[in-house]
């Protein structure tokens, strides 16, 4: 947890001491927070207004951070697209899966109903509903070449304006020396969708 809320100082650290081979870790953490449908409690769009932060202040390069994470976010959907085929192929009951609460699998379902196929794109900016979309995707028959256009926007969408939120924002003062109250800021409009929801779900009830 503590790692999660001091994400900037962290991701400074892990520059400081591996160079380089900090693109292949914030690549990985992206491909497999969007890629693996049990991890999707992996930091994203925290992730990626840290990382915009560092690179306009001259740690990373913004260019190459994009052009890597962009991969990672499209290549990390459509893993979980792959799988979900691979499980619709044998008839595999979704509550099953381990570490996945079936209430999760619900709530995606019913974002595809209300949001239709462009909810791989609205998925995206919502934690856990962006890592269960695909997979739902791919459980209701989508269209491979339909989820590879809203894939790609998406993943264009949610890595580049993120990203270009931490670049041009990042460098303001009071953002800067607040990058953890930012974060924590980050997350709670991230989780506030699914929070309004599950409110109003209980409210039914």
């Amino acid at each position: 947890m503590a790692w999660f809320i001091h994400l900037d100082t962290h991701l400074l650290e892990l520059i400081g001491t591996h160079g380089d081979w900090v693109y292949l870790i914030l690549f990985l953490v992206i491909f497999i927070e969007t890629g693996v449908i049990v991890m999707p409690f992996l930091p994203g769009d925290s992730l990626l207004f840290i990382a915009g932060a560092l690179a306009a202040k001259g740690w990373l390069d913004p260019w190459l951070l994009f052009g890597l994470l962009f991969c990672a976010a499209v290549s990390g959907d459509a893993l979980n697209f792959t799988i979900g085929a691979w499980f619709k192929r044998r008839a595999l009951d979704t509550s099953r899966i381990p570490l996945v609460k079936p209430e999760h699998i619900e709530h995606t379902h019913r974002f595809f109903v209300r949001h239709g196929g462009k909810t791989i794109i609205l998925a995206r900016f919502v934690p856990i509903v962006r890592t269960l979309a695909p997979f739902v995707a791919a459980l209701g028959a989508m269209p491979a070449r339909v989820f590879f256009t809203y894939n790609v926007a998406g993943g264009l969408l949610w890595t580049g304006s993120l990203l270009l939120a931490g670049y041009l924002f990042g460098g303001i003062p009071w953002v800067s020396n607040n990058l953890t109250a930012v974060v924590l800021g980050i997350v709670l409009l991230s989780v506030m969708p699914a929070l309004v929801g599950w409110l109003g779900q209980r409210a039914k009830q």
